[in-house]
This record gives structure tokens, sequence and C-alpha cells, in this order.
């Protein structure tokens, strides 16, 4: 065997590139899905109900009630029907383009969606910790009404040991004994 041979025969090694005589053609997938989205969402209009109910109505009626010679599509009228299956041929591959682009964009609304939540869930969980931790900091700390509890028993304890004022000795008068 050659050794040119071999590296063909090798699956780890890339193929050469070879030449196409004829140029497949180029679009803009973006265009297209985006014409495909359209029309999908136009035949799901009443609309569009309407407009093809009156095209088979006419269709129908020009090849029933008009003379022979200008008839187009005699009685079982074939031709209506391959019309529509051509129609109805293109139209469920393009639905299903536009399906496929909108799962595409659910899927994306969706991830950011789990990451909005999961980033609101940590910050519940932050709060959560932080509002605990200043609970057990505000019953470290006293709290007005418990000092002016306090405040008030103390006056109450110094007006009872102080001697009443209506018998007037003054025990803090220099000179007293």
């Amino acid at each position: 065997m050659s050794d040119t041979r071999r590296t063909r025969e090798r699956l780890d090694a890339p193929r050469e590139e070879r030449r196409r005589l004829v140029r497949r053609p180029s679009y803009n997938a973006d265009t297209f899905g985006v014409f495909a989205e359209q029309f999908a969402r136009f035949m799901g209009t009443a609309t569009f109900l309407i407009y093809m109910t009156a095209f088979v109505l006419f269709w129908i009626g020009w090849n029933l009630l008009v003379p022979d010679d200008l008839r187009f599509d005699n009685y079982p009228f074939i031709f209506l029907t391959l019309m529509l299956s051509l129609q109805a041929s293109y139209a469920a591959p393009l639905i299903l383009l536009a399906q496929n682009r909108q799962e595409a964009r659910d899927r994306v609304i969706a991830e950011q969606d789990r990451q909005a939540d999961a980033r609101a869930h940590a910050d519940m969980e932050f709060l959560a910790r932080e509002v605990a931790s200043l609970r057990m900091a505000v019953g470290e700390v006293t709290t007005r009404d418990f000092l002016r509890s306090e405040l008030r028993n103390l006056l109450s304890e110094l007006e009872e040991r102080a001697p009443s004022h209506g018998d007037g000795a003054d025990e803090d008068a220099p000179g007293a004994p």
C-alpha cells in the first residue's frame, strides 16, 4: 500500500476537500426563518381562512357556472385538490420551521428565567441570613423601652431612699449630723 492510501484510510485524518462543479444556492437562514414565522402567523388567522374559503368558493363556482369552454377544472376538481395539496406541502415545513425557531427562543428565555430565579433565590437567602443576624444583634442591644423601665425603677428606688422633705431637716446640709 502506498503512503497516501494509508492516510486516506485513517479515520482520524480529515478527508481531502472536493471541489464542487455546481455551487449550492446560499440563503440567509435568519431572513428565511422570519419569513416562515410571518407566514405561519398569517396562516393561523381568520383572515387567511376567509381568503382560502373565498378562493375555493370562487374556484368551484367558476368551474360549475361558466360555459364549458371557460372552465379549467371540471367536477371532481382534481386541479383544485392538487393546488391545495401543494399549498399544504409547503405550509407544513414552514410551520415546523417557525415552531422550531419559537422553541429555540423559548429555551433561551427559560434559561434566562432560571438564572434570574437562581439569583433571586440567592438574594433571598442572603437577606434571610442578614435579617436573622440583625434579630440576634437586636436581642443583645438595649432597647429604648427597656432603658426607660430601668430608669424608672432606679428613680423609684432613689425616691424611696430619700427622706421626706416635709420635716424641714436637710441631711445633706453642711454641719448636719
